[in-house]
């Protein structure tokens, strides 16, 4: 099977059921859960958007809301001012150059103000099912602990490193999968490392991300 076949394998046993947990249920909020949950958690996200997604129904809402009403909707997250104003340019851009619609391609997606390649790599694959892998902070630390990508790598070389040595088919999987191991397993401080399945392949404590 080999090494990372063996990971897949180990960490597909211990979080079979792993997706994306932001909530959401249209296209719109889910590029906008996305775009928040830059510097933020999952949980603080889905806490403001629960209100937010009430208030804000379309993009004209959005398009028509004072930019000081839309940060105040999302002030309790880091970036806020920022954030606000590129959700408010990005649903002018999706109602000008979209049709009012999500675009489906990394080209347009990343076109729209305030979203990256990990977003838009987010939003291929839960919105439409494109095989990708979104390198966000759980994903680089499990990644590099586990030998899969060295200490120095950017984001976008681990993703390229992932790319190269995962199957196609278990990209989106393995993503929400990595995620959810970082996330309540191999944190970054206090990992839980007594009875890991995944011991013997990692490097903690000699790298510390």
């Amino acid at each position: 099977m080999g090494r990372v076949g063996e990971i897949l394998k180990r960490i597909d046993a211990l979080f079979p059921d792993a997706d994306i947990e932001l909530e959401h249920t249209t296209p719109l909020e889910l590029l906008i859960a996305v775009m928040l949950s830059a510097q933020s958690t999952d949980a603080a996200v889905n806490k403001t958007t629960k209100k937010l997604f009430a208030r804000y129904k379309t993009l004209e809402d959005y398009i028509d809301a004072p930019l000081d009403e839309l940060e105040n909707a999302i002030r309790s997250l880091g970036l806020y001012k920022n954030k606000a104003k590129n959700i408010r340019n990005t649903c002018i851009a999706l109602q000008d150059r979209f049709d009012g619609k999500v675009p489906d391609t990394q080209d347009a997606l990343e076109s729209l103000p305030g979203v990256g390649r990990k977003t838009a790599n987010v939003v291929l694959s839960v919105l439409y099912g494109v095989p990708r892998i979104a390198v966000d902070t759980h994903v680089e630390r499990v990644s590099k602990r586990l030998k899969i990508a060295a200490k120095k790598d950017t984001p976008r070389k681990v993703e390229e490193k992932l790319m190269k040595r995962l199957p196609k088919e278990s990209w989106s999987k393995a993503h929400h999968q990595f995620i959810f191991f970082g996330r309540y397993h191999c944190t970054s401080k206090r990992p839980k490392c007594d009875g890991c399945p995944l011991k013997e392949y990692c490097r903690y404590p000699n790298i510390d991300v």
